[in-house]
């Protein structure tokens, strides 16, 4: 499931809901942010399809990302079981990422 999310209330009703959540934080005007982007969103989709994913527009939104401690685009924050598990901003190996998700992945949905 893919989502943007535009206010906290959103943002918290989500989390609830899902037992594993990807968050990105992103700023159109960042060129990392937007070549990231579809690699996470694949990523995602082939190797974590029960993980919800939602983003988050730094730009358009700033009490958003500051109120979740997000000063940095691009900026990934994972949750399992509605809380932060970890998180990763501005320099992002997609297969770091994909190998630090993988472990609660599998704790959860095997």
């Amino acid at each position: 499931m893919k989502t943007e999310i535009t206010d906290q209330q959103g943002l918290d009703k989500l989390n609830s809901s899902t037992p594993a959540l990807l968050l990105y934080f992103y700023n159109d005007s960042c060129a990392p942010c937007v070549a990231l982007r579809p690699k996470v969103e694949e990523m995602i989709n082939s190797q974590f399809p029960l993980m919800a994913h939602s983003y988050i527009n730094s730009a358009k939104f700033p009490e958003l990302s500051a109120s979740n401690g997000v000063f940095a685009s691009p900026s990934i924050v994972v949750f399992f079981d509605g809380k932060e598990n970890f998180r990763v901003s501005k320099y992002i190996s997609i297969d770091e990422l994909a190998g630090r998700i993988q472990r609660y992945y599998d704790l959860i949905f095997s």
